[in-house]
């Protein structure tokens, strides 16, 4: 079992926290943006309280350690570990909670280079706990927003974890998808587990508009976060997030393996996986 400490170590030490490659000039924007209501950052959420800027730096302060100074504008942004411990530690919780009434369960990613390891190991692990993971509507087209303009996406499924590709790209239930941060994918998912009379899910696990867009619609969600990510922390501040855990979520893939464990140990769910 991973300790507490170990774990605080792996975290400073591959830079999933403690000074981080998200810059301050990155999250500073991020934090103007959604201030505008700008929804490439909104991620799905439709806030219910005014936030300014001032307001979102202070509140990403204290979820995830950032300096809440206006006056500091560059150099690296920083987490604090002890923030990303214990938030991962309710982030558990709420596993073993959905573990121990054989929840129904989504999980989705916009980061699928990165923590499609991370989820699928939860997702095998949920599974053998008695869990029905969904995979509504898979090879459903949708129009998303990017940074490049509108693209034409297709929603898949990999080892449980839903992404989106650029169809004809890679055979259906390759590992290879889209980075995304729109909340279109969890909305289709969820509007044909509605249309069809299946269960809902009774948790939501993933990042992006996964988290956000569904927790706007009312049902349980918990996610993975970076400083230039608010609309999470929003989420949990105003009570549409349950747990968002502060990290950066672009390091290596192999990184993530110790929260894994970690996560897991924590949930009592560290029997019911494999190693990948």
């Amino acid at each position: 079992m991973l300790s507490t400490g170990a774990l605080r170590a792996h975290l400073l030490a591959a830079r999933l926290a403690g000074p981080v490659a998200t810059s301050r000039e990155e999250s500073l924007r991020s934090y103007r943006l959604f201030a505008a209501r700008d929804p490439r950052v909104l991620l799905g959420l439709d806030p219910e309280w005014r936030w300014g800027e001032g307001d979102l730096l202070r509140l990403m302060a204290d979820k995830c350690g950032v300096s809440g100074d206006p006056a500091h504008v560059s150099g690296p942004d920083v987490i604090d570990p002890e923030r990303t411990v214990a938030a991962l530690e309710a982030f558990a919780e709420r596993l073993r909670a959905a573990a121990g009434v054989r929840a129904a369960v989504l999980l989705g990613t916009g980061h699928p280079h990165r923590l499609l390891d991370f989820y699928a190991t939860l997702a095998r692990a949920l599974s053998a706990a008695g869990c029905v993971v969904l995979t509504p509507a898979q090879g459903s087209l949708m129009d998303v927003a990017t940074r490049f303009g509108v693209r034409t996406y297709c929603l898949d499924y990999v080892r449980g974890v839903a992404l989106v590709r650029e169809p004809g790209v890679r055979p259906s239930g390759s590992a290879t998808g889209a980075h995304s941060h729109s909340p279109l994918p969890v909305r289709v998912a969820l509007g044909a587990l509605a249309e069809s009379g299946g269960p809902l899910p009774e948790l939501v696990v993933g990042d992006h508009g996964w988290v956000c867009g569904a927790g706007q619609l009312g049902f349980e969600a918990i996610g993975l976060a970076d400083t230039d990510d608010p609309a999470l922390f929003v989420g949990e501040a105003e009570g549409r997030v349950a747990v968002a855990v502060p990290l950066d979520d672009g390091v290596r893939s192999d990184y993530y393996v110790p929260l894994t464990r970690y996560v897991l140990d924590r949930a009592r769910l560290s029997g019911r996986y494999e190693e990948p």
